[in-house]
């Protein structure tokens, strides 16, 4: 495969649901398709070339060499202003964190709402960078049984490159009411999370309990979530609901009625019902 150009977008598509990541080589001159579905997974991209790229409510833009964090709850545009070349990786966050629950990546300042998720790069950063996507893209055509571990390494490594970094400053801010309430919401959705005891069960379900507790109107709540992200209050709470779920019951031994309760359902059933209607696949498919 020309790793210049971007796969078949079903076949690529389909491989990023099935392994969880994806690494390819961007060239505008061969690239065949951008518009796929991608609000399931975290992006990271190293680009060279002048762009505007547009991230929630802010507008950045950039030329030279630029490393990109994306977020799937975050909605962003790019609009190419010369000819692009670099590598881009998209993951999953179950791919990323494998048994570690202690942090979502909501929780770091290169994916989290209103972070900077935009870095200048100099010629030796973007070297070296250039150098860990390579090693990805290779690694991932081998038949190496840890290559998912190298992978996550050379993700982290890219990561702590950037926290290191300082933010680009060529943006326009334009933060409003609804960035603020959106900002507040995911950071209290996730302080509800990881469930740790059963004795202290999920208690934020709903978008009228999140409204509540942010002493707001659910409909202004709502407005604003879906506004800044591009989804509904709803929606959040259901993926973080199913996501802490999987953990649960891959990495601990609780019963899954004990697991049930633990995330708020009354009833086992419920909890089938509603895992079943969210991933296509029974709870008890997950355990060993």
């Amino acid at each position: 495969m020309d790793l210049r150009t971007i796969p078949n977008v079903i076949d690529f598509n389909v491989e990023l649901k099935q392994h969880g990541f994806k690494v390819f080589e961007v060239d505008t001159k061969r690239c065949i398709a951008r518009s796929f579905d991608r609000k399931s997974f975290y992006k990271i991209c190293i680009i060279t070339g002048g762009n505007i790229i547009q991230y929630a409510d802010r507008s950045f833009e950039v030329s030279g060499t630029t490393l990109f964090f994306g977020n799937p709850l975050i909605p962003y545009s790019w609009e190419n202003i010369t000819e692009q070349t670099g590598y881009t990786c998209y993951f999953s966050e179950d791919f990323f964190k494998t048994q570690d629950r202690s942090e979502s990546l909501q929780e770091s300042p290169l994916f989290k709402i209103g972070g900077t998720p935009i870095f200048a790069l100099d010629v030796l950063q973007t070297d070296f960078i250039s150098s860990l996507f390579q090693r990805m893209i290779m690694e991932q055509q081998t038949g190496y049984a840890f290559k998912q571990d190298l992978i996550r390494n050379y993700i982290n490594l890219i990561i702590h490159e950037a926290l290191k970094m300082q933010p680009s400053e060529r943006y326009t801010w334009h933060k409003d009411a609804s960035s603020r309430i959106a900002i507040q919401f995911i950071e209290l959705l996730e302080k509800q999370f990881p469930i740790e005891q059963l004795d202290k069960p999920l208690r934020l379900k709903t978008a009228q309990a999140y409204a509540e507790k942010l002493a707001i109107h659910v409909n202004h709540l709502n407005r604003s979530v879906k506004q800044v992200t591009g989804k509904s209050t709803t929606a959040h709470i259901t993926e973080r609901i199913v996501v802490e779920a999987k953990a649960l019951l891959v990495h601990t031994d609780w019963s899954i009625a004990d697991i049930a309760y633990a995330l708020g359902f009354d009833y086992p059933t419920y909890f089938n019902n509603f895992f079943k209607r969210m991933t296509g696949t029974a709870p008890k498919s997950l355990r060993t």
